[in-house]
């Protein structure tokens, strides 16, 4: 399953497409040069269940590493998951 990436330098989303629709999303936007809002994440019925929020919050930091980007994880899951990993997303953590 891929992860796909759209930025528009004003709002972005890492995303999983399937038979035409999304079927999983994560929305951010910039507020700033070095800084992007996590702010929804999605995940369809059909994957729920098999790690896919948590792959693309990965794919999300590795994204903001390669960028050296910051990110305010304003949507509940990923805050969650930005607190369980702790020490390990410090560096893109604003």
């Amino acid at each position: 399953m891929e992860i796909k990436h759209k930025d528009d330098g004003k709002k972005g989303a890492f995303y999983i497409e399937g038979n035409g629709e999304n079927l999983a999303l994560m929305t951010y936007t910039h507020p700033g040069p070095n800084k992007i809002i996590i702010d929804h994440t999605e995940i369809s019925d059909q994957l729920q269940g098999q790690g896919i929020g948590y792959k693309l919050v990965d794919a999300s930091v590795q994204y903001m590493r390669a960028n050296n980007l910051k990110a305010i994880p304003l949507c509940p899951f990923v805050n969650a998951v930005f607190k369980k990993k702790g020490e390990e997303f410090a560096d893109v953590r604003a």
